[in-house]
């Protein structure tokens, strides 16, 4: 029995030592993922171990051989596509070839994703198969193996991409959309209009009630019916004036010049100079009805709340309807109220469930009114939102970028100086000392404004991008220089083989030194010239995520480089205000006259490809026909854009052979 449990061991203690000495350093994954009709991504996953590198797929020259490599058989290499287009996820090193030499090696550590695009069909289901030579460094050593793979890749789209429609983009946005207002619905909360009464409101359901239970519902029908309150009149508004009625008023020039008076008056009003009330009567009326009592009562208890506190909350929901009708998406609006009105009626919800937790909130007091002032200050950056929207539209050049920050700057400085108590309003308590929230408030708002100092010399301040005026207004730009330099010998070859663009270039300019044409017309001459497929970026001058797009996706060099390349871009601005001429004005069907180049661009996104969201990217041949019939809206995924672009390319490709 001895023996063989120590043969047992022995041949344990071998088979362990074999298995350390056949583990390699280098743990490599195989997955084919379709990302469109024609173009599937084989993606290599590279975990290394602590101290071991791995190469680069890419060369540095012809006669690099310092690499890794894919190696496909002889069936799947047909699917392989000639163009250099494989993007590596990591980061890269460069480490010098030894002391003496100015050469590097290009090397990745801890882990690495490399993306092959290969072209298969939709209609095929394909066993990619082959072989990845890897190449390592460990030290002064270069491990090196062989890996045999094969990946199945299915006939179906990957849902990531096949629902990249105008239905899994709202989607999107709608769920942001409610996340964001629900939240602002929870500040809201703590608003003086709103905050004191929360436990008068709850402590009255409950002591009026004969029951618990009975308490506990009609807490819940008054939530409820504060959710009513901001959703249904929404709704109708949609209802009965169309689903762009919010999205035509969010980018009318006269609504956001109106929206901005307003946003002054609310400001003004919130550092305390006067009191903006709805009408007296209104809650007077309302408040008699809620004394009827009964579930009716109590619905008019919530219209008396919405009405009493409008003087704090009519700012919040003015913007949150402007920001969520921009989009486009018609049911915006009503998700963002519902969003809103969830919010704020949760916590008369919560704490008639949980009564006692009434016993933790802060006292009313000056703070209070603190926080009312501190929403003066931001309503008075955003009412500049609303004012800039309308000086890009009419081309005024009144709050460029730099303008703009600059304002924004000293707004948000006094803000955090007021938070120190070294500023003082005339309903202020007094401040005997600086309490701990004040302090991280105003560190917060002081980290903001250092945040955008540098904007001044062209920092991107990517977080902001959907709102502050664009990079191309901004005279001193350190940013653009570089896309200036880079993009300059492009642009003198495609002058010289197409006509350049002429109509609306005083007006309107495209990021990054990009070739764009602004009519419809000179980008069809110019694709038909230089036999390339038109992109059309439908966009506006007070588009959020228009800017977001080009800021995170438009200004990555691959994506760069395959605009420049292999599309004539065609930037529609739907609220370009410039007058189209007499001849080419005309009656939409609808009876409407389109007078200025932003009407006939938003009646063209409408009529042609049914909807009226931006941005939307759209794709046509030398013909002004559609070669993709997905609507490719708002995406931050790079990968997935370069995806579509040259899946875009290779059908126009295959459209001119046949």
């Amino acid at each position: 029995m001895k023996k063989r449990l120590g043969l047992f061991i022995l041949v344990s203690f071998f088979s362990v030592m074999i298995f350390a000495q056949d583990k390699q350093p280098v743990q490599i994954s195989f997955i084919a993922k379709r990302m469109n009709d024609s173009i599937v991504h084989l993606l290599v996953k590279v975990n290394l171990d602590k101290g071991t590198q791995i190469f680069s797929v890419k060369k540095r020259g012809e006669d690099d051989s310092f690499i890794s490599a894919l190696e496909l058989d002889s069936l799947s290499l047909t699917y392989r596509q000639q163009t250099d287009t494989v993007t590596e996820n990591g980061t890269l090193l460069l480490v010098p070839e030894n002391n003496e030499s100015l050469s590097t090696y290009r090397l990745f550590a801890d882990s690495v994703e490399f993306v092959f695009p290969l072209h298969i069909n939709s209609a095929d289901s394909a066993l990619v198969k082959g072989k990845f030579i890897w190449l390592g460094k460990s030290g002064n050593t270069f491990p090196s193996a062989e890996i045999a793979f094969s990946a199945p890749v299915n006939k179906s789209i990957s849902t990531e991409l096949n629902n990249n429609d105008s239905g899994n983009v709202e989607g999107k946005s709608l769920w942001q959309i409610f996340l964001l207002c629900f939240l602002t619905g929870l500040i809201a909360v703590i608003t003086p209009c709103v905050f004191p009464l929360i436990p008068v409101t709850v402590s009255f359901f409950l002591k009026r009630s004969k029951t618990k239970l009975e308490g506990l519902r009609n807490a819940l029908w008054y939530s409820f019916s504060i959710i009513l309150i901001y959703t249904i009149p929404t709704f109708i508004l949609v209802l009965l004036f169309g689903d762009d009625v919010l999205y035509q008023i969010s980018t009318s020039a006269f609504s956001n010049l109106v929206f901005f008076a307003i946003f002054i008056v609310f400001a003004i009003s919130f550092f305390g100079v006067f009191e903006i009330q709805l009408p007296n009567s209104w809650a007077n009326k309302a408040d008699q009805k809620a004394g009827k009592g009964g579930l009716v009562g109590i619905f008019f208890m919530a219209l008396t709340l919405v009405i009493v506190s409008f003087s704090c909350t009519g700012p919040i929901v003015g913007t949150l309807l402007g920001q969520a009708s921009s989009g486009g998406v018609s049911s915006a609006p009503v998700i963002g109220m519902l969003g809103f009105g969830a919010g704020l009626a949760l916590p008369f919800s919560l704490f008639a469930f949980f009564p006692t937790l009434l016993q933790s909130l802060p006292k009313s007091g000056g703070w209070l009114n603190s926080v009312k002032v501190c929403f003066g200050f931001i309503e008075l950056a955003l009412a500049l939102k609303f004012l800039s929207n309308v000086d890009l539209i009419y081309h005024w050049r009144l709050l460029d970028r730099d303008v703009f920050l600059v304002l924004w700057i000293v707004i948000f400085g006094l803000m955090g100086i007021y938070l120190l108590g070294k500023i003082k309003f005339s309903h202020d308590s007094d401040l005997p000392y600086l309490s701990v929230p004040r302090l991280f408030f105003a560190i917060a708002t002081f980290s903001f404004v250092v945040y955008l100092i540098p904007g001044l010399w062209g920092a991107p301040l990517r977080h902001l991008s959907g709102f502050i005026p664009p990079d191309e207004t901004q005279d001193f730009n350190l940013d653009l220089l570089k896309y200036q330099q880079n993009g300059a010998t492009n642009l003198s070859k495609t002058v010289s083989l197409a006509e350049p663009p002429k109509r609306l270039t005083d007006k309107l300019h495209v990021p990054y030194n990009l070739t764009a044409y602004f009519t419809l017309a000179e980008g069809l001459a110019a694709a038909k010239v230089l036999k390339k497929p038109i992109m059309i970026d439908f966009t506006g001058h007070s588009c959020a995520n228009c800017r977001k797009m080009e800021k995170e996706v438009w200004k990555d060099p691959e994506v760069l480089k395959r605009m420049r390349e292999n599309f004539v871009l065609v930037s529609l601005y739907v609220d370009e205000s410039t007058e189209l001429p007499l001849n080419e004005q005309y009656i939409k069907k609808d009876g409407d006259k389109v007078i200025t180049e932003g009407d006939r661009n938003l009646d063209y996104e409408i009529t042609q490809f049914g909807g009226n969201s931006q941005p939307l990217y759209m794709f046509l041949d030398l013909e002004g026909k559609p070669i993709s019939s997905k609507r490719y809206g708002y995406d931050p995924n790079v990968s997935l854009f370069i995806a579509h672009l040259d899946a875009v390319k290779m059908s126009f490709e295959k459209s001119l052979v046949k």
